[in-house]
């Protein structure tokens, strides 16, 4: 195992409840969550200490117990908010299977979701109640209880079950028994996670609170968190990345607060004094971008940039001005800003050093959802420009089948390795062998044990934001298009990011057989064609989620190149495509 990443002291649990219940005792006073509310009156803070937040917790899964959910599953779909996380932990502290939810799936998405899941409670923010409404009428679901996050109407809702829980606690009962000598077993399933995937093809990954507990383990062991420290929960909380990183937060018992929203990070940084921000690539080279242009707009930005140069010297030297050197640029971000965890996709090596130049610590991480995630990250005193670090203090990492070049496919092995998919032996043994779990992304591993990664080995299109598009699932609502004879979905480089774009080959004879009124005076009218395709297209889009919407097409009759078995050659086809560009 890996030295380097064993930096600070750290206490291994078995489960996420006795990790939990540790930090409320050590933590009780301390502010876990600071809560804004908008009122007649104007913004209101209301701050949350560890000890209502756990005594909450307590009283949500007592509840649940004393309405019979001990050991059902429970599913949260909304934007990241303190019945979110306080559902999350209830479901795992209180023993039952926590399934959470992409809040931006379709109906038909969250209905294939929560039928697969076997889920029997649902907790839902006011965003999805008319799609909760219609999703009640579904038959075929176990869902028989509904909780708004939100009072409203007569539904009961979140904080009527905390304070149902919190009576109940409040004198001897046997759902508080049954609560406080609940056994967890920590190598059972305890969360399902979807994958990026459409309905029909998406994983569901099995994880133990072992596994999340252990990559707790492993980062408290990597990165320094204080309790002074005031972390901005931006990441979707269903993503694993945002749910491990904020119990890693609470586990060294900083403060937590919501973002607004995108446009409003800058202000809540300095709002809320952040010293710690978790965040994916795209967020960060926004940030820097904008340092930049700020720069540029005073005349500055050469000075900034030759200051840049001036610091990393002086640093390399053992001499530290950073913070100091670059005060109003720290003040743009907030002020406070110390610590930046960059994960789910490839941050731009400029972007990460710049930031460590500017005394901010910017790191990256590597993983998956069947892995806890984290497998791979940099810390302090671990940082290669254009690597994701190295191996956590548990983890193994290989690199099979090698090339010329040493770069093969990674495989780990570690205690956060998921248990499987979900009722799916198939797909479970093509990634987990011999105690290995193949990954599906191509890297190598330098002399001093960094990772740096490739590329994937499939097609999957990573977008700078995190989010994974399969080209297959969306090609197979094309291939429902009658008049089409062949689909490839694939990402189209725009700037460093990928968009999701297709190409359509279609055969002119049957276009005309389907669709005569396309008929032109020298055969069929291209134009007038592509106008109803584009329809058929923006109709495809409406039931996908935004990041897997197709952007640009490119439409036209010559068939793709294909192998002896009649699959196209992705990569010689998107070769063709370039060149057509260039």
């Amino acid at each position: 195992m890996n030295d380097g990443s064993r930096l600070y002291p750290a206490v291994e649990y078995d489960d996420i409840r006795q990790l939990m219940e540790a930090a409320f005792l050590e933590h009780a006073d301390r502010t876990a969550f600071i809560l804004k509310r908008k009122t007649a009156a104007g913004i209101e803070y209301e701050s949350i200490s560890y000890e209502r937040f756990g005594s909450d917790i307590r009283a949500l899964a007592t509840a649940l117990i004393q309405r019979g959910y001990a050991g059902k599953r429970i599913a949260m779909i909304g934007k990241n908010s303190y019945p979110w996380i306080a559902g999350f932990f209830a479901g795992l502290l209180g023993g039952l299977i926590v399934v959470p939810l992409d809040r931006g799936l379709p109906q038909e998405e969250i209905v294939s979701c929560l039928r697969r899941s076997r889920t029997d409670i649902v907790l839902y923010d006011a965003e999805h109640s008319e799609q909760i409404e219609a999703i009640r009428q579904h038959g075929d679901l176990n869902v028989n209880l509904y909780i708004p996050m939100e009072r409203c109407g007569e539904a009961t809702a979140f904080q009527d079950l905390v304070e149902e829980g919190m009576l109940l606690r409040s004198q001897p009962s046997e759902s508080c028994e049954a609560y406080d000598r609940l056994h967890i077993d920590p190598d059972i399933m305890s969360l399902i996670l979807f994958t990026s995937g459409t309905t029909s093809a998406s994983k569901a990954v099995m994880l133990s609170q072992r596994n999340i507990a252990s990559n707790i383990y492993a980062l408290t062991q990597c990165e320094a968190i204080y309790p002074t420290d005031v972390n901005l929960a931006f990441l979707p909380f269903h993503h694993t990345f945002s749910s491990t990183g904020i119990t890693f937060i609470l586990t060294r018992g900083a403060t937590n607060v919501f973002c607004d929203g995108l446009k409003y990070i800058a202000q809540n940084l300095k709002e809320y004094k952040v010293s710690v921000f978790i965040c994916v690539p795209l967020i960060l080279e926004a940030m820097y971008k904008k340092i930049f242009l700020e720069a540029k707009k005073q005349g500055k930005d050469a000075l900034l940039c030759r200051m840049l140069k001036i610091s990393s010297a002086l640093n390399r030297a053992g001499i530290d001005i950073r913070r100091k050197l670059f005060r109003s640029v720290i003040d743009q971000l907030g002020g406070h800003l110390r610590f930046a965890i960059s994960g789910a996709a490839a941050i731009s090596p400029e972007v990460a050093k710049g930031f460590n130049d500017l005394g901010i610590l910017t790191v990256q991480g590597y993983g998956l959802t069947e892995t806890s995630p984290v497998l791979t990250a940099e810390n302090a005193k671990n940082i290669r420009t254009g690597s994701v670090g190295i191996p956590m203090s548990n983890v193994e990492i290989e690199i099979r089948d090698p090339d010329e070049h040493g770069v093969g496919e990674v495989v780990a092995r570690g205690p956060n390795v998921m248990l499987g998919y979900y009722e799916d032996p198939g797909e479970t043994d093509k990634v987990l062998r011999d105690g290995w779990f193949y990954t599906g992304d191509l890297g190598y591993i330098d002399r001093d044990g960094f990772l740096f990664l490739s590329g994937r080995k499939k097609n999957v299109i990573v977008q700078k934001s995190g989010k994974n598009v399969f080209p297959e699932e969306i090609e197979l609502l094309l291939n429902r298009l009658d008049y089409l004879d062949e689909s490839m979905v694939f990402g189209w480089e725009k700037g460093d990011d990928l968009v999701v774009s297709a190409k359509l080959v279609y055969d002119e004879a049957t276009v005309l057989d389907l669709l005569p009124q396309y008929k032109g005076s020298d055969g069929l009218d291209v134009e007038r064609f592509r106008t109803h395709v584009q329809k058929d297209i923006d109709d495809i889009n409406a039931s996908l989620p935004v990041h897997k919407q197709i952007r640009r097409l490119i439409l036209g009759d010559e068939p793709t190149v294909k192998t002896t078995t009649a699959k196209i050659k992705r990569h010689e086809e998107i070769k063709k495509i370039g060149a057509f560009r260039e």
